[in-house]
């Protein structure tokens, strides 16, 4: 009779733990490190903090047969999963493993995946995808198909629940792109980083065209023409930095609160420079940012998406300790004009805000929204009406400030009192109307203006007649529209003020199963 001793189960044990720490073999990690690229664990061992990982399904592995896969078996199965802390707080991850058959997903990697999603649900705790894939294994063909819709599937049950942020470090195609997309934030990093549907080789055989991985899915493709990555990073430890820097800002759940963090930033102080930062004309471009960065606490403001939509600025700051989401005109780019992709960008933010109850604050100057026939014809009614449904639909407290111009339809789709914001300032410069002066006149007068002697000091006077009686904030101020006009100087403790006062605002929308936002 053989009797195995406990020493010799253990040694088993410690044998198997060993190999499951680098499945694939030393040579496979040595090609990672050649590409530039970390492995899976260290990606997971940089973002948390030291000796907290606890990971899941470590010993897992394929039950394929087919293609001679038993041979090609190996702990984990393409992905790493667990959970641990950053900066103390619980977070639960997942690390495609390209060293083990290119990271594709099997019907196994996509168990594990869920299972941790369906942890951090129940938990309430945000969820972290390391993308470094080869997408779905095909000798697993269907199945693995299937496991890519399951991980959709709980992508869209914890959306609005828990925060999902998405690591772009190595390739994602095909089917595996739609799961980064459906996470809150996308974080790609540069030259490393690649995400399509179809492949270079799918583009050239089907219509001809010759483009490189990078110019076809890039990190800088997507951070500044698709808009699907949110931060474009220079190396894997900087998408660290972010990721935590990101977590810093909002809360562990759509229960939670963000955390007030204590700092020696006034609330009660005054810039009397910021009126200086408006030039003169308004037709003379100024950066928005200035203002930002002078209202906000120690005049940390983290951007997001600042390769996208330039025309409008959204991103997380800190007011009296507390996180705040600015959405803001960005006279530098179109003149602060609302397009279909700042219409996006702002809308989506806005969403983002409202599930982990963030206050929205938003700076307004803007012309209108971006005429012209591209425009028209690829749906700016459509994708304009978004920035509308998001403000309206938004339950936390929502302060707008009219900085400059606010015209036409942009005035009401950025935060104005008829979409239930809940406290609207402006600054004395603040001009707020149908058109701007100078058009309104052209159209009003025009036959005035046609048969006069002496056009040019005609119109500059019906101008100023417009100007005095309509395109002003006390009009707005006038009739309740706008709560009270401000010194520019007072703008950062007006705010806190308000962001006091609505701290414990309570708002329900009327029991339905969703709305119907155009998309």
């Amino acid at each position: 009779m053989c009797v195995i001793m406990h020493s010799d189960k253990i040694d088993e044990f410690l044998k198997k733990k060993k190999t499951a720490k680098h499945p694939a073999g030393q040579d496979r990690v040595s090609k990672q490190h050649e590409k530039g690229k970390l492995t899976a664990r260290e990606r997971i061992e940089l973002l948390l903090d030291e000796g907290s990982f606890v990971e899941i399904d470590a010993l897992a592995t394929h039950h394929y047969y087919e293609y001679e896969m038993q041979k090609k078996k190996f702990f984990g199965d393409g992905v790493v999963c667990g959970y641990g802390t950053v900066n103390g707080r619980q977070i639960y991850v997942f690390a495609y493993d390209f060293t083990v058959l290119g990271g594709t997903l099997s019907k196994m990697g996509a168990k594990k995946i869920t299972k941790l999603m369906d942890h951090a649900i129940r938990n309430g705790c945000p969820i972290i995808g390391i993308m470094d894939s080869g997408g779905a294994r095909i000798q697993e063909g269907i199945q693995s198909l299937d496991g890519f819709g399951d991980i959709f599937y709980h992508n869209q049950l914890a959306s609005g629940v828990v925060p999902q942020i998405t690591a772009s470090i190595g390739p994602s195609a095909g089917g595996a792109v739609y799961s980064p997309a459906m996470t809150d934030f996308v974080i790609m990093v540069d030259k490393l980083g690649t995400m399509f549907v179809t492949g270079p080789d799918v583009v050239k055989t089907v219509l001809g065209e010759e483009v490189s991985f990078d110019e076809l899915g890039g990190a800088m493709t997507h951070g500044t023409k698709s808009g699907v990555a949110h931060f474009v990073v220079k190396n894997e430890y900087e998408c660290m930095d972010y990721i935590k820097t990101l977590l810093s800002y909002i809360p562990q759940n759509n229960t939670e609160e963000p955390s007030t963090v204590q700092n020696d930033d006034d609330p009660n102080r005054l810039d009397h420079n910021l009126i200086n930062i408006l030039p003169e004309d308004s037709l003379k471009p100024y950066d928005m940012k200035e203002i930002i960065h002078s209202m906000v606490d120690n005049h940390n403001f983290f951007e997001v998406h600042e390769l996208f939509a330039q025309n409008i600025i959204v991103g997380f700051a800190r007011m009296n300790g507390k996180t705040i989401g600015i959405v803001a005109s960005q006279p530098l780019f179109l003149a602060g004009a609302l397009d279909i992709d700042s219409s996006n960008k702002a809308a989506r933010f806005i969403r983002f805000c409202d599930c982990y109850n963030i206050p929205i604050v938003t700076l307004v100057d803007t012309p209108g929204y971006m005429p012209g026939t591209n425009q028209e014809h690829n749906g700016i009614i459509r994708h304009g009406s978004k920035l509308l449904y998001a403000y309206s639909e938004a339950t936390v407290p929502k302060i707008t400030i009219v900085v400059g111009k606010a015209y036409g339809g942009a005035y009401i789709a950025m935060g104005s009192k008829n979409l239930r914001t809940d406290i609207n300032y402006a600054w004395p410069t603040a001009r707020i109307a149908v058109l701007g002066s100078e058009g309104a006149v052209n159209i009003m007068n025009r036959k005035e203006l046609a048969s006069s002697k002496d056009p040019e000091s005609l119109k500059k006077q019906l101008v100023d007649e417009f100007t005095e009686k309509f395109a002003n904030p006390y009009v707005a101020a006038s009739n309740g529209t706008v709560d009270t006009v401000i010194d520019p100087a007072e703008t950062r403790p007006m705010i806190i003020k308000a962001l006091e006062m609505l701290s414990n605002k309570r708002d329900r929308q009327l029991p339905r199963k969703h709305g119907n936002m155009n998309l």
